[in-house]
């Protein structure tokens, strides 16, 4: 006869393995990385070129710093957005919120959704002109909320509101 667990004991529950999320961030993300990288880096490059082009004495001191913002730019233009396009992950199912995010330092990120708060669909004006949102879901949690970034805005609408209807199934006040 099998040794049975007496019927008073629950049985254990079998743990999850460690996977990371399934789905990828949409491809115009790597299109809307570009631009903000141009925006940050390239204006920096830009001031530096503009600063040396007008004032003829400050070109031998400023050849270094463009030269440095010139490599900097490529790297957030060329090479970010299509490394981040292949790391950053997420998925959402009816127990959590899961996001993998990071290039270097890479963070997994794990929400049950009995610690959701508020759920939100984030939308920036380059997000806006390329048809993207931000997913962010606010925990009880002192590491703040989780950011699902580069999500088709139409998706990232339908997962804000599935999660915020499954949250509302939940019973307690997410603390």
């Amino acid at each position: 006869m099998p040794n049975l667990p007496p019927p008073d004991v629950e049985p254990r529950p079998v743990p999850r393995t460690l996977r990371p999320p399934v789905h990828r961030v949409d491809p115009r993300a790597v299109r809307w990385w570009t631009l903000r990288g141009l925006c940050t880096s390239g204006v920096v490059l830009l001031v530096l070129v503009a600063v040396a082009w007008l004032w003829e004495p400050a070109r031998a001191w400023l050849t270094a710093p463009i030269v440095l913002a010139a490599v900097w730019t490529a790297a957030r233009t060329l090479v970010e957005p299509r490394w981040r396009s292949t790391v950053h992950r997420w998925e959402t199912t009816d127990e959590a919120v899961y996001g993998l995010t990071g290039c270097v330092v890479r963070e997994w990120r794990v929400a049950p959704l009995s610690r959701v708060q508020t759920v939100d669909a984030v939308r920036g004006p380059l997000e806006q002109a390329l048809g993207l949102a931000t997913l962010r879901v606010t925990t009880a949690s002192s590491s703040g909320a989780i950011k699902i970034v580069g999500l088709d805005a139409d998706v990232a609408e339908a997962v804000a509101e599935q999660l915020t209807l499954v949250v509302e199934r939940i019973p307690g006040d997410a603390t």
